[in-house]
């Protein structure tokens, strides 16, 4: 090749193929693109997330094109790949199920564990194993039963769930935001403070359905699902879930009611049921039946409902405890109240010689009526003092189990513990929660320290500077509710033109 040759960019060399006594079908030059589905497959170094991500895509395009459409082709997404994705998704710490197995133990030979489990799902031979009955305490004292799953079985619900969602989330309404993708308890926090203070509330139903997870029927669950999941062996899975059963003292117990709380698959299945039984029938009330302003915003099975007037408030109540009844729910009686609040009902109580209104609690936070500085309303959040004395016993009760640890040690999980709390609560109009907490805090690590032998001579000074040192500051980390929300819920619903419908708190579909 002379001198020309190398630099003219117009003469590409081209590799002659090996074997040139046989007939070649072309020389080792670039191949053109590939078409069709092939071009849909990612090349960069996470390629089973990104064609599990992919083939979701196209699960949930066809679910917003056809929303009254069934699909029957859906467990051939619960490949491989999506199994891995959803292993590695599950918690390290978990508690094992009953079969003791735990997610260090399972990543041993994950891939040909994988590969034989995704062979039994798909054969008809995976079977799921009951899950393992345990409880934890509730704010009130009573203990709440969950359901641990098997590990294999966790991987097989996330998988499923994953895709479930894909369609599910095409069909939810804005006001729902407990267990969904993209949304947080924080969401339905601002979405209610936004409808209280803009919309015309004047009163407000808190309420919640009793033992609503026990008391889910899974005949009118498994209608729901069949109404827009038409595959068969999807259908079949969640039968076997559902009469999976529960093992507790060697003692197995199947039930014909409930989905198991504390399942990966458990809230998508309790947010399908609370789609047909609450959702679509609330949002058709509000549009038909209501003849003020009226707001919905919904968390798994608790739910707030704002009325411009209080005979709508009522008129709703008592069709849904009849609307509930239908589907063997009921509303708990000490949770659900009918209120007056709003921006304007301290001032109609005060003129009726009325004392302030009463308050209600919702995702952990007492709502109350507020005034700014200026006396205009605020909606004051703060944190519920059930909740914080909870939290303060199990610090309490942690902290004696430490008691011998090193400072630093001490001093580095009070942080995380703080740092967690301060994470959820710290919103605005809640500081003198959080330095109370953090106060409270302080004080039992002083009380620990000082316990730590015979002498009494730990001062408080240095006890000063440990709590400045380890323990984050009390400080607002949240922002205001409408900022947050007027970026997360840019547009109004597609009802909303309607006065009596509009809906602040519902985000746009």
């Amino acid at each position: 090749m002379n001198g020309r040759e190398k630099s003219d960019p117009a003469v590409v060399a081209v590799k002659l193929p090996n074997k040139t006594g046989r007939p070649v079908a072309e020389a080792a030059e670039r191949r053109a693109g590939a078409k069709g589905n092939a071009g849909q497959q990612s090349t960069h170094r996470a390629q089973n997330r990104e064609r599990v991500s992919q083939a979701l895509d196209r699960v949930r395009q066809a679910a917003r094109r056809g929303r009254e459409e069934r699909f029957t082709a859906l467990l051939h997404h619960v490949n491989v790949d999506a199994l891995r994705l959803a292993f590695d998704t599950l918690r390290r710490d978990a508690a094992g199920g009953v079969d003791g197995v735990t997610w260090s133990d399972y990543d041993e030979g994950l891939e040909s564990r994988l590969q034989d489990l995704h062979r039994r799902i798909h054969s008809g031979a995976y079977r799921p194993r009951p899950a393992r009955r345990t409880y934890i305490p509730k704010v009130d004292g009573r203990m709440r039963p969950l359901a641990i799953a098997a590990l294999e079985d966790k991987i097989v619900q996330s998988a499923t769930a994953n895709v479930l969602n894909a369609i599910y989330e095409m069909d939810f309404v804005g006001f729902s935001y407990g267990f969904r993708p993209g949304r947080s308890a924080h969401d339905a926090l601002d979405a209610l403070a936004v409808g209280i203070s803009r919309c015309k509330v004047n009163y407000v139903l808190d309420a919640d359905i009793r033992s609503f997870f026990d008391s889910v029927s899974q005949d009118w669950l498994v209608r729901f699902v069949e109404h827009r999941i038409g595959d068969p062996r999807i259908v079949r899975l969640i039968r076997k879930w559902l009469k999976a059963g529960v093992l507790e003292d060697g003692v197995l117990t199947v039930s014909e009611q409930g989905t198991g709380q504390g399942s990966v698959i458990s809230p998508l299945l309790a947010n399908v049921y609370l789609h047909y039984v609450f959702d679509l029938w609330a949002a058709r009330w509000r549009r038909r039946e209501a003849t003020g302003s009226m707001i919905i915003v919904r968390y798994a099975d608790d739910f707030c409902v704002g009325f411009e007037h209080e005979a709508d408030g009522r008129r709703f109540l008592d069709a849904l405890q009849e609307r509930l009844g239908k589907f063997a729910l009921s509303l708990h009686p000490e949770k659900t109240r009918l209120i007056e609040f709003g921006p304007y009902a301290a001032a109609r109580r005060a003129r009726r010689g009325q004392r302030k209104p009463a308050t209600f609690n919702f995702l952990g936070f007492t709502h109350i009526c507020g005034t700014t500085r200026t006396g205009r309303f605020s909606l004051h959040r703060h944190t519920r003092r059930d909740r914080m004395r909870a939290k303060l016993c199990e610090i309490k009760v942690e902290l004696r189990r430490r008691m011998h640890d090193a400072i630093p040690d001490q001093g580095r999980w009070l942080r995380q513990v703080v740092n967690g709390f301060f994470n959820y609560h710290a919103v605005p109009t809640n500081f003198a929660a959080l330095a109370a907490f953090q106060y409270h805090v302080a004080g039992l690590w002083l009380r620990v320290l000082r316990r730590r032998s015979q002498r009494r001579d730990f001062p408080w000074a240095r006890a000063v500077r440990l709590r400045a040192a380890w323990l984050p500051r009390a400080q607002i980390r949240h922002p205001w509710p409408d900022a947050r929300f007027a970026v997360t819920h840019p547009r109004w619903e597609p009802d909303a033109g309607k006065p009596h419908v509009r809906l602040c708190a519902g985000g746009a579909q």
